[in-house]
């Protein structure tokens, strides 16, 4: 029997070792608690878990990898390129769903001598959204078209019945990445010309979006979209933009607490200090706090915004917890309270690409379009779309149907293919529809 060493038990990390231990390979969970990797191996035939923290435990890690047939990282991606060296000394395939970071990409030499692939960026933002638009790219391709324009958005976010609070979102992964992906500034290609949008502007630039029988949605752009105009191989598109999608409501809301300066990342001390004090330091003006917050950020006292603000607790006389060492901390804190799903509760991920194609003889528009939601006690929509990918990848890599070596990202059809058409026998997949111009 084959084994898999899974270094990470976090919220996606089930999926990925039950498909696995169902698929016959035998799965070690390596996580610095224990008791998170012996409650996710629960039920699982073919699977172990051990106390394992990458940060100290050099010496197990040799071990554990040199056991191990593959690794699969889903830890954060600060630990990646520390597990590949590994895995690269002793020359086993190496897994992610975390996008390619410079120092990963440098692994490419190394992992090409050493004989084995580095399989990243194969989750759901990254992963499933470059499989899907590589398909539709390399068949306009094939059938001597262009991509003139290409737009994709993502979202994880409640389903319609459990969209309860006046956020319009729920935590599927971790606050602190949630809150900190708002201070990135966005890099985009809009009808040939290059778009630079600041971090600090990046929420007044959201646009409303329709997706097919979903409604509207917001969308802003995420970091570096130029990038991609060479890894879909696509030279001749005059727009490239992905994005993430939100509810109505949050880009306005996130920026007003951008505004306030509760995202500062600056370490300092709140002992004794209440959420209210916080926001009096923060807007020094006035003796009313809600007028005073309201005139800091420009809106009326009444505002959906001050009434967001008020419900997540900013202006509570609770005293902000002891771990918080940063102003973001102490949000954070405030965002893993409010802003969980109660049991039985559905997440849910919008995906959704447009396409203008041009053929020799006419223009198509084309959409891709994917609606999943999670399963009531179950699985999230986010674990599911997150793992069952890298999942898939891994056992198609333990059989040798992929044969590629160094660093990639899942956007060659023997990849991709395989792994769209295993997700539809999951349930996942997107619907395409074409329309002419």
């Amino acid at each position: 029997m084959k084994k898999v060493l899974c270094l990470g038990a976090g919220l996606v990390a089930r999926p990925y070792v039950e498909y696995l231990s169902n698929h016959g390979f035998h799965v070690t969970v390596a996580s610095r608690t224990k008791s998170k990797a012996d409650k996710l191996i629960n039920g699982c035939k073919n699977a172990e878990a051990i106390t394992f923290n990458i940060a100290k435990d050099d010496t197990l890690l040799e071990k554990l990898v040199k056991d191990a047939d593959l690794v699969c990282s889903l830890l954060p991606y600060t630990f990646h390129v520390k597990a590949a060296k590994v895995a690269i000394r002793h020359k086993k395939p190496f897994c992610t769903t975390s996008y390619i970071s410079d120092e990963m990409k440098a692994l490419d030499g190394p992992a090409k001598e050493a004989g084995i692939l580095l399989l990243n960026e194969c989750g759901v933002d990254p992963g499933i959204d470059h499989m899907s638009a590589m398909k539709i790219i390399d068949q306009v391709h094939d059938s001597n078209g262009q991509i003139i324009s290409f737009t994709s958005f993502t979202g994880g976010l409640p389903a319609p019945d459990a969209n309860n609070n006046p956020f319009g979102y729920k935590l599927s992964w971790s606050p602190r990445g949630v809150l900190l992906a708002g201070r990135n500034s966005a890099h985009f290609l809009k009808d040939g010309q290059e778009v630079i949008i600041p971090g600090a502007d990046l929420f007044d630039n959201c646009e409303e979006m329709e997706v097919p029988n979903m409604g509207s949605f917001e969308g802003y752009p995420n970091r570096d979209s130029l990038s991609y105009i060479e890894i879909y191989d696509i030279p001749e598109t005059k727009t490239m933009l992905r994005g993430t999608f939100r509810n109505l409501g949050w880009c306005r809301t996130l920026k007003k607490i951008a505004d306030l300066g509760l995202l500062d990342i600056e370490e300092r001390s709140f002992e004794g200090m209440t959420y209210a004090d916080l926001l009096r330091e923060l807007v020094k003006d006035g003796e009313d706090l809600t007028e005073a917050v309201a005139k800091t950020c420009g809106v009326d006292p009444g505002d959906e915004v001050i009434s967001r603000l008020k419900w997540l607790g900013l202006f509570d006389d609770r005293v902000i917890p002891s771990k918080a060492a940063t102003t973001l901390d102490a949000l954070c804190h405030l965002f893993e309270e409010k802003l969980q799903y109660e049991p039985g509760e559905r997440d849910m991920i919008v995906m959704h690409h447009e396409f203008i194609v041009k053929y020799p003889d006419d223009k198509k528009r084309i959409t891709s379009t994917m609606i999943d939601y999670g399963i009531p006690h179950g699985d999230s929509s986010m674990s599911r779309t997150v793992a069952l990918p890298v999942a898939i990848a891994s056992r198609m890599i333990l059989d040798g149907r992929i044969k590629m070596t160094g660093v990639h990202r899942p956007i060659s059809p023997e990849i991709y293919n395989p792994i769209l058409d295993e997700l539809k026998q999951l349930g996942i997949s997107l619907e395409e529809k074409e329309f002419d111009i």
